[in-house]
């Protein structure tokens, strides 16, 4: 079995872009990478931040069913505490069978507590906190989906099911509409960060599919390490084909070609005005010099992509993540981080290309894919 492919799309816009622009490189993107094969595209939701800046996944996902034909979508992940549960759980009902199968949930707390406090949470950064909302939410959308009777009066929300009432022979007026997902329930994914991150914990207690944001050797191997722990305690099967990775990674036709194109493209310009600060706040880069066995000093942005990111050939990007594969244990699919080439995609298409076609067909997943 190969690994499967798939895009990310935070979406890392400049910050000058609009609104329709964003919007119009979403749905560019998940057309292309239907075309070329990718299996699935995830879609974040941020309220707060001008770099990622997709407050409604739902309507790229809307806007891109029709025009694509296989590719799955994803919000990545609809966070639970900004919204009321039971309004979310009939708009994710709704749109899954408007994709007919093409469609699975994220769910997550919320990394950024500007965020949170536009939704009224002022303890944000909380996270214990947010994560017992999340699992409220959660509850509350479950039962929902089952369309039984149902008063919830909870810590967070209140939320309900009725009655359905039954009247004469061809009187439909009381009819509930069923805005239960595609096939009763949606398949769950969820994000994690950090090391022995709670939301793995909580993906492999539900057994949730697991979805790591790459921040380093160690924080990957306990990510797996927590989500097949939990997963394996209530009675799951910890598969690594379900386990989705984020990278950055960018194909070209030599080595040299594809390091100039990051360093003096989109994905350089983006790290070095907004991701590489942010992975020093939160601690990220301190694992990757770890990784690597360097000194502060030595990190700039050449080093990132020198020692981070998978860019070269499709040979040299191949050989990339088999070392990842031997080192972590491997995952099923590859989730690329997406770029703003608004301007010229060109570039950012051959390198998704690549990936699909001369990349994953060559990257094996492990002989064992469960625990």
């Amino acid at each position: 079995m190969a690994m499967e492919t798939g895009l990310i799309v935070h979406p890392y816009m400049r910050p000058e872009r609009t609104a329709r622009q964003t919007f119009d490189w979403c749905v560019q993107q998940a057309i292309t990478a239907d075309e070329i094969g990718f299996d699935s595209i995830m879609l974040s939701e941020h309220a707060s931040q001008r770099w990622e800046n997709i407050p409604n996944p739902e309507l790229i996902i809307a806007a891109a069913a029709s025009r694509t034909e296989r590719i799955k979508f994803a919000p990545m992940a609809h966070l639970l505490p900004h919204q009321h549960p039971a309004k979310l759980a009939i708009m994710v009902g709704w749109l899954s069978q408007i994709l007919e199968g093409r469609y699975f949930l994220g769910i997550g707390a919320g990394a950024y507590p500007q965020s949170s406090y536009i939704h009224g949470i002022t303890n944000g950064e909380d996270t214990k906190f947010t994560n017992e909302m999340v699992r409220e939410s959660l509850e509350i959308m479950e039962k929902i989906w089952k369309r039984e009777p149902f008063f919830h009066e909870g810590r967070f929300w209140n939320a309900g099911y009725p009655e359905e009432l039954h009247a004469d022979d061809g009187d439909d007026q009381h009819m509930l509409a069923d805005f239960s997902p595609w096939g009763g329930a949606p398949e769950i994914a969820v994000t994690g960060f950090s090391a022995n991150s709670p939301s793995m914990r909580f993906a492999g207690e539900r057994g949730f599919r697991p979805v790591s944001i790459f921040s380093g050797l160690e924080a990957l191997k306990t990510h797996w390490e927590t989500y097949s722990e939990a997963a394996t305690a209530n009675g799951h099967v910890a598969d690594r084909s379900r386990y989705h990775v984020s990278q950055t990674v960018f194909v070209a036709d030599t080595d040299k070609e594809a390091k100039r194109l990051v360093m003096e493209g989109p994905i350089g310009y983006c790290f070095e005005r907004y991701l590489i600060p942010i992975w020093w706040r939160f601690g990220m880069m301190d694992g990757f010099i770890k990784d690597a066995g360097a000194d502060r000093a030595d990190v700039d942005l050449e080093w990132v992509v020198d020692n981070v990111f998978c860019v070269g050939s499709p040979d040299t990007v191949v050989d990339k993540i088999n070392r990842l594969f031997e080192a972590t244990g491997g995952w099923g699919t590859l989730q690329v981080e997406s770029h703003d080439y608004f301007d010229d995609p060109a570039p950012w298409f051959q390198s998704l290309e690549m990936i699909a076609r001369e990349v994953a067909p060559r990257i094996s997943l492990p002989a064992s894919v469960t625990v």
